[in-house]
């Protein structure tokens, strides 16, 4: 096999696998509502079979990074798919809310393993310049239409055959990437020879329960208060959990996840800080347009998925587009340019109601914040990779994707409870479609809010710095 045939052959395969593992935070949505009728979820817990599968991704993307640095990158690439399509294929048999919840999470660790190598291998396959931005740009491009197309491909799956196949489907395409990776991948390793092979997992252990837990707070709040003693104590508890996993990783750990001096790096923080921050609006975006649609405006699964095909167009288109202006003007005036998109689009989400029109109140909205997750994810992903050293690549990959999952399931919890909360405030004097909408629009509010922040992140972070020579 040439040598121009297996780096195509690679990109190819990179993309496929990031565009699945991120399709799977978004290809539930459209399909809640029938989760919620046939498992017999409630209201609050609704929100874990998104945020089990974004905790779980999150948590475990440093330890996937380390892993594929350490033990080699399609090793770790092969195994990532295997956990993933098994556990997607015990979610799809799942008969209640506990075993479908565990499955999710059993799948984002699954994907934990597989999105960071294919970042690392995709940084260390491709040099530095015009053609690895070339290549980010497309793989960056397949997740975020990723997360687009979940919502029509939930839509068409969950109508036409059953939401137990947005979770079967991961199986056979799971199965033949990783045939797939055998043949094309080289068993490149970057350990060097005698390095002790270690692996933080008391880290990536600590960092996971204590998000789960400070999320668990936030989703408790909303029945128990904010003021309460349990919602004061879990928060506590998770945020010590964080603490304790920053102690590890300054002064216990041999090999830790994450190295402190790595955030010297200003684009890389800078990065990292805006990319939760998008996680934090986009993520919650594709829940609460996703039950508008179908709870509020009356929309079937597979109405509510085609709904979304703009999206999907959109953030490819802009994510191409990106790539090629941050060669030109630089990623950071990119970057402040798509996090003030996507503020745009949550802010005139805030003006949905209960009769209004697909054209007017989702359309329009939608690709505004489309253009800025495409016009976002890609100058963030490069920002934060430039200039890593290919033994930290792995490491530099799964801090972008980290700060991505975190900021989504933090910002999923917290959005969804004020909502719940509005929603409920307003139940005795409205109907209830008017109640939820009620809800939806101070949920785009605080999301609108929370992007406009990361377009002032990255104005002061990361615009600053000298665009780069066209290549």
């Amino acid at each position: 096999m040439t040598d121009a045939r297996r780096m195509s052959l690679t990109l190819v395969l990179c993309c496929l696998a990031q565009f699945m593992v991120i399709l799977d935070v978004s290809i539930v949505n459209v399909a809640l509502p029938s989760i919620r009728a046939d498992l017999g979820f409630s209201a609050p817990d609704l929100q874990w079979v998104v945020n089990a599968y974004t905790l779980a991704f999150a948590g475990f993307l440093l330890l996937g990074g380390r892993a594929a640095d350490l033990v080699g990158r399609r090793t770790v690439f092969i195994a990532g798919l295997g956990v993933f399509g098994l556990a997607s294929l015990v979610g799809g048999f799942a008969q209640d809310d506990t075993m479908l919840v565990a499955a999710r999470a059993a799948q984002g660790l699954g994907g934990a393993i597989v999105a960071p190598a294919t970042l690392s291998i995709l940084t260390t396959t491709f040099t530095e310049g015009a053609e690895r931005n070339r290549a980010l740009g497309l793989w960056a491009a397949m997740g975020g239409a990723g997360g687009a197309a979940g919502a029509l491909l939930g839509g068409v799956l969950t109508e036409t055959l059953s939401w137990r196949w947005i979770l079967f489907i991961n199986v056979p395409i799971g199965l033949g990437a990783a045939l797939v990776a055998g043949r094309v991948l080289l068993p490149g390793r970057t350990e060097r020879i005698g390095e002790h092979r270690a692996f933080d997992v008391a880290g990536a252990v600590t960092v996971t329960v204590g998000l789960v837990v400070l999320t668990y707070g936030i989703v408790g709040s909303e029945t128990h208060g904010w003021g309460s003693a349990r919602t004061l104590l879990l928060m506590a508890a998770g945020a010590a959990l964080l603490a304790g996993f920053t102690f590890i990783e300054g002064r216990l750990a041999s090999a830790p996840l994450v190295p402190l001096r790595i955030f010297t790096s200003r684009q890389l923080t800078g990065a990292n800080i805006v990319v939760f921050l998008m996680g934090s609006a986009a993520f919650a975006m594709w829940y609460f347009v996703s039950l508008y649609l179908q709870e509020v405006l009356g929309f079937s699964p597979i109405e509510a998925g085609l709904s979304f095909l703009p999206m999907t167009l959109a953030i490819v288109l802009c994510s191409q587009v990106a790539g090629r202006l941050v060669g030109r003007i630089g990623a950071g005036r990119v970057l402040t340019m798509g996090m003030a998109s996507i503020a745009t689009g949550m802010l005139l989400f805030t003006q949905v109601s209960v009769g209004g029109s697909y054209l007017v109140d989702v359309l329009v909205p939608s690709l505004f914040a489309a253009a800025g997750i495409g016009f976002s994810f890609v100058p963030a992903t490069i920002a934060a990779t430039a200039g890593v050293a290919g033994p930290e690549s792995g490491l530099a990959s799964g801090l972008v994707n980290t700060s991505r999952q975190v900021g989504g399931s933090l910002g999923l919890a917290l959005l969804a409870t004020f909502a719940t909360q509005r929603s409920a405030d307003a139940a005795g004097t409205v109907s209830q479609a008017a109640a939820l909408t009620e809800g939806f629009q101070r949920a785009f509010l605080i999301g609108g809010v929370l992007a406009l922040v990361g377009a002032v992140a990255a104005i002061g972070l990361l615009s600053r710095e000298a665009a780069p020579r066209p290549a």
